[in-house]
């Protein structure tokens, strides 16, 4: 087995020490960790109707003013049936219907792909968004979904108004992971 010069082992250390580094100098440097998912759900309890609590602003829901819901349905091939309501300002609904399936099929129930782009299109995987449950109620009565690249984040509950706590509990958690709380907009 040959040996390595002096100046090798020195630049092996060195290379070893700096690999070990780099989570500790992410950290300092104020990056944030990866997004968590809950571990699990259960689809069949997580379907029925949600109301939009609050939001980060995005470009889909511009024109919605008020009374946003989703309504999940679990179909026979495992699939979720996804709808979302909405009102304009001006009174006129608004309404999205799309579908959802596990990220990765092997994976957590908790990470899905949605999409409201036509069935024909599915092939496509930019038409396929995250959609990750970071935080969930055990009664299944309020939930925080996001994203993992943290653009998109959304506190649903079971009713329009749900426990003051509860709310504060998902944007803590919001917080925890790094999502910009500063910038929610509640439901009026």
């Amino acid at each position: 087995m040959p040996t390595l010069s002096a100046a090798t082992r020195r630049l092996l250390s060195f290379v070893t020490l700096g690999v070990a580094a780099v989570p500790a100098l992410a950290a300092q440097a104020g990056v944030p960790a990866p997004v968590r998912s809950v571990p699990s759900v259960d689809l069949t309890r997580y379907a029925g109707r949600w109301y939009e609590v609050a939001r980060l602003p995005n470009f889909f829901q511009k024109k919605c003013a008020r009374q946003t819901t989703a309504d999940y349905e679990l179909l026979p091939d495992g699939k979720v049936r996804v709808i979302n309501r909405c009102l304009r300002a001006d009174g006129t609904s608004m309404q999205a219907e799309g579908r959802a399936r596990l990220a990765d099929p092997k994976g957590p129930a908790s990470r899905l792909k949605v999409r409201f782009a036509p069935a024909i299109l599915s092939f496509l995987p930019m038409v396929w968004g995250d959609y990750w449950i970071l935080d969930l109620t055990d009664d299944y009565t309020v939930a925080l979904v996001g994203d993992p690249g943290r653009k998109y984040l959304w506190i649903l509950a079971r009713t329009p108004r749900p426990a003051d706590s509860l709310y504060q509990r998902m944007v803590a958690t919001a917080l925890a992971q790094g999502y910009d709380v500063t910038r929610l907009l509640r439901a009026p």
